[in-house]
């Protein structure tokens, strides 16, 4: 079974984008802390590559803002590239299918958005 779940902050401001055959999407990167300290006594951090499509990438784009925490439902997509010196290269990104705003500015300033709008885990 392929599937994720995680919380973190978004490291960035969201990139919305447009596909070729016009579809929209959002790309993030994730800071999620491992629930685990490393040898120095200290909680390391991944930072995970998100991608989200249509609806779900248009009201992140609107409500998430770097800083912001977030929970992610969704799976992990490999793909294997060529790079421009003809090296095989794999690239591991998460595919978002909702997203849960826990810590949004613009949500909580919102009288007409909830947290739960069809986005919840």
């Amino acid at each position: 079974m392929n599937q994720f779940w995680g919380v973190g902050r978004l490291v960035a401001q969201p990139e919305a984008k447009e596909s070729e055959n016009g579809a929209k999407y959002l790309n993030f990167t994730l800071a999620v802390p491992r629930s685990y300290k490393n040898a120095d006594g200290e909680y390391d951090t991944d930072f995970l590559d998100v991608v989200t499509f249509g609806p779900v990438a248009d009201t992140t784009a609107e409500y998430c803002h770097k800083g912001d925490l977030v929970g992610v439902k969704g799976r992990v997509e490999t793909s294997v590239y060529e790079n421009a010196d003809g090296e095989k290269k794999k690239s591991v990104q998460l595919i978002a299918d909702k997203i849960s705003f826990l810590s949004s500015a613009k949500v909580k300033e919102s009288d007409n958005v909830k947290v739960s709008d069809g986005l919840d885990m």
